[in-house]
């Protein structure tokens, strides 16, 4: 199943120039938000291609009880609805070192951490800490980075607006949802994803 990220599809819409990008660019251009609408619209038209035929994973969408609707209603006129909500539960007390941690390859998306998934440039340093200058991606050689997002004061805020407004969320979805234990090994926690994961036929 394609993993859908909302704003990877959002700047594929505009690059494309479809008429959903062309209103996403219209909002960003006058500086507003692109709105839940367009969000959902973007989404209606990317799960319309064959690739996801036999499913999708949504990546970040939905975020609010609003947008949860608004999917939900978007789903409904194509005769589908949500069937399992993957739900990471990780204490608050772990994230700082996780996020704080987390560099990226930008134009692949790979992800690696200084300490738990270290790249093979910064294995080459024992001893020294995570700096761009010893931060590279394994296969292509090129720099990561990290999110602008990813500080401890920005974690603070950013998990203030999960518990208000994203983890209602899952009340709203409790019939499908899976809460799965991502304090433990990275192994353990994929083998418990892909043990939720519903199947799909050919």
């Amino acid at each position: 199943m394609p993993q859908l990220a909302t704003g990877d599809m959002l700047r594929a819409a505009v690059a494309a120039g479809t008429d959903v990008g062309r209103r996403a660019k219209a909002a960003m251009d006058s500086g507003g938000l692109v709105t839940d609408d367009i969000v959902v619209a973007i989404i209606r038209d990317r799960i319309a291609a064959k690739d996801c035929a036999r499913g999708f994973i949504l990546d970040g969408f939905p975020r609010t009880i609003e947008q949860a609707k608004k999917l939900d209603e978007m789903l409904a006129k194509r005769g589908e609805k949500v069937d399992v909500v993957v739900s990471l539960e990780v204490p608050d007390s772990l994230l700082e070192k996780r996020i704080c941690g987390r560099w990226v390859h930008k134009a692949s998306g790979r992800s690696y951490h200084a300490t738990l998934n270290p790249p093979k440039s910064l294995k080459a340093c024992p001893g020294k800490q995570a700096k761009p200058k010893r931060m590279f991606d394994d296969e292509t050689g090129e720099q990561l980075e990290q999110r602008s997002d990813d500080t401890k004061e920005a974690l603070v805020t950013r998990l203030e607006a999960y518990h208000s407004q994203t983890k209602p969320i899952l009340e709203h979805y409790s019939p499908v949802v899976a809460k799965i234990d991502a304090a433990k090994d990275m192994s353990e926690v994929w083998t418990a994803i892909e043990a939720v994961l519903p199947t799909r036929e050919n």
